[in-house]
């Protein structure tokens, strides 16, 4: 298996990442194809003995940024991340992995290797510990605001995901929600409950934060604001133990002792916080194999996340998420009396969702999102064409109002008592 890094990217490009290939290389037998500034990835080369190991250096000119804006991106087609992408579209390699610019990544993934049919965002999808070992949390950050529709495409890329990765049969899934009652979450929560409902998955209900270190489900979902702060939460817990447990042992002959005898057990606990062991994150939702390393990978970082696109390219993840979604769909477009050529074709992918959320919404009446306010209006775009088949028909059911009649109805007089009448000219 060939896996393309992007040797530029991440805050310790291009010594750790080439560093990280190299050991990839010789420990996981990978044949790896390094894209960067020649000038640069060939010195760091040099330092290694990379004699026997499959590695290619392919150039690239330019380099995105870690504060570049995403579409910046778009502009650099010779930058190492476009390079790599076109290699994975290319199958020049199997997979890709990159520790640069996540927005970046994102939006070029999108536009070189395309989304999978079904999915109109991709997500991060982590594996957190958990008390039954690992529970997997999505979105981690590559949307910060998530429709309802997002949600439910989160749930059938992390049910697909359990079941080829973490080899479970019927995954366990769950909202990531302020509470479990189903009066609980905002607007995107509630209008993704009802649907999930009834989708063949096993969605088992709104869960709380604690539940994704409990175990309680297998798969957690949630927009990607959430679950960055919660990901990065674990991360912090995680250093705090470690910490904490290190003064504990470190203090007075016994502690010491009781550390030395727990310490492999200590050691493993500590890997199972430490996101360089994970290595990184596959994006899901692409046509294609891309893992996503922490921003600050060292070389270790890097090794262990070119092992992770390694298999996962293996497992051709992303054909079973593209599986599981279609088969999905299919079953709720038959239900709501939809062409199968909009569940095959991309483009006309929203049209689908939009069909989903109306039916749903006729079932359960209607939403609360749909009620205008001040937060919804000021987030209104201001002269944006509309796309005919992106809205949805307006409906009395959806909570829009009849049109009015040509003649209004007169106005209906009060009865007034003698009480009443007194009382208004007291007034």
């Amino acid at each position: 298996m060939r896996i393309a890094v992007d040797a530029m990217g991440g805050d310790n490009a291009p010594e750790a990442v080439v560093a990280g290939a190299v050991a990839a290389a010789r420990d996981l037998g990978v044949s790896i194809l390094l894209v960067g500034d020649r000038t640069r990835v060939e010195p760091e080369l040099a330092k290694h003995k990379t004699h026997g190991l499959d590695i290619e250096a392919r150039h690239a000119a330019e380099e995105v940024g870690m504060d570049e804006a995403p579409t910046a991106a778009l502009r650099k087609s010779d930058s190492s991340m476009a390079v790599s992408l076109t290699a994975l579209r290319d199958g020049d390699a199997g997979g890709l992995v990159f520790a640069g610019n996540t927005g970046a990544g994102m939006v070029l993934a999108a536009h070189v290797l395309g989304r999978v049919p079904g999915v109109e965002r991709p997500a991060i999808a982590v594996q957190v510990p958990s008390l039954r070992g690992h529970t997997i949390l999505l979105d981690a950050g590559a949307n910060v605001d998530s429709r309802g529709t997002h949600l439910v495409q989160f749930a059938l890329m992390g049910d697909a995901y359990a079941r080829v990765i973490r080899h479970v049969a019927a995954p366990r899934i769950g909202l990531v929600c302020n509470g479990t009652e189903d009066t609980k979450g905002g607007a995107a929560v509630r209008e993704a409950a009802p649907i999930l409902d009834q989708l063949p998955i096993n969605y088992v209900g709104r869960i709380e934060g604690a539940d994704i270190l409990r175990g309680g489900v297998d798969v957690a979902v949630c927009d990607g604001f959430v679950g960055n702060v919660a990901l990065k939460s674990i991360e912090g817990f995680g250093s705090l133990l470690a910490t904490r447990l290190r003064e504990m042992m470190s203090e007075g002959v016994l502690r010491r002792l009781a550390g030395w005898i727990l310490r492999r057990r200590l050691q493993a606990l500590g890997r199972d916080f430490d996101p360089g062991e994970t290595g990184g994150a596959l994006i899901l939702g692409l046509n294609g194999t891309v893992v996503k390393a922490h921003g600050s990978s060292d070389a270790r970082a890097i090794r262990n996340a070119i092992g992770v696109a390694a298999e996962l390219a293996q497992a051709r993840v992303s054909r079973e998420v593209g599986r599981s979604i279609a088969t999905c769909l299919e079953l709720v477009a038959a239900g709501a009396d939809l062409p199968a050529e909009d569940v095959v074709e991309p483009g006309r992918a929203r049209r689908l969702w939009n069909a989903i959320r109306k039916r749903f919404r006729r079932d359960h009446g209607p939403d609360e999102e749909d009620e205008p306010t001040a937060e919804n209006v000021a987030r209104a775009p201001v002269a944006t064409p509309i796309d005919p088949e992106a809205v949805d028909e307006p409906s009395v059911e959806e909570g829009t109002m009849e049109p009015p009649t040509s003649e209004p109805e007169p106005p209906v007089e009060e009865d007034t008592t003698a009480e009443d009448t007194k009382a208004k000219v007291e007034s």
